[in-house]
């Protein structure tokens, strides 16, 4: 007896080209957008805070005060290569994440659920410690560009989580899930 097969000669759709993937719902779309965006200015806000180099060394000095000058460079350097890289990865990441969402692939709006609530909260409690001043109270610094790059990664962050809940898109996850079906199952030991 022969195990069946995904795809072969006598399966439906042999030989045929794939058929296209129906166009997300205009919500999805936008949301997907969204979350790229929000990742592209998370890296431009990464890369404005590395690009400050006299602070990235003020800082090593102050963590590792017995390290000379060329150390420190050689550390800020190291540092601004691997967050530019890490940025990169990141922008990499969600823009995947973002279009096997707008696929109708749910596991990929439940990645974007958690990493951007995940960001939400983490924002809030960042703008809660800067407003209070608990944050100067232990020398953290944190200019207004940040906070503005903060703020708008937030909203971006939030519209874009509430377009993929939406009902009128709930279909969409819903469709995607029903076209892929479960796996054929396949007699065991024969």
């Amino acid at each position: 007896m022969t195990r069946p097969t995904r795809s072969g000669p006598g399966q439906p759709g042999f030989g045929q080209p794939k058929q296209p993937q129906p166009a997300p719902p205009r919500w999805v779309d936008l949301s997907r957008w969204l979350w790229i965006t929000s990742a592209l200015v998370g890296a431009a806000r990464f890369l404005v805070e590395l690009a400050d180099r006299g602070r990235l060394i003020d800082e090593l000095r102050r963590q590792q005060p017995g390290l000379g000058q060329d150390e420190l460079d050689a550390a800020a350097t190291g540092g601004v290569t691997f967050g530019v890289l890490l940025g990169v990865t990141m922008v990499l990441l969600y823009a995947l994440l973002a279009n096997r969402m707008a696929g109708g692939r749910n596991w990929a709006r439940v990645v974007l659920t958690v990493l951007g609530g995940a960001g939400i909260l983490f924002g809030v409690f960042r703008l809660i410690v800067v407003a209070s001043g608990v944050g100067a109270m232990f020398g953290l610094v944190v200019s207004p560009v940040e906070v503005l790059f903060g703020i708008a990664t937030m909203l971006l962050d939030a519209v874009a989580l509430t377009l993929m809940y939406l009902p009128s898109v709930a279909g969409h996850f819903r469709a995607r899930r029903s076209v892929s079906g479960p796996p054929p199952r396949v007699a065991n030991g024969l």
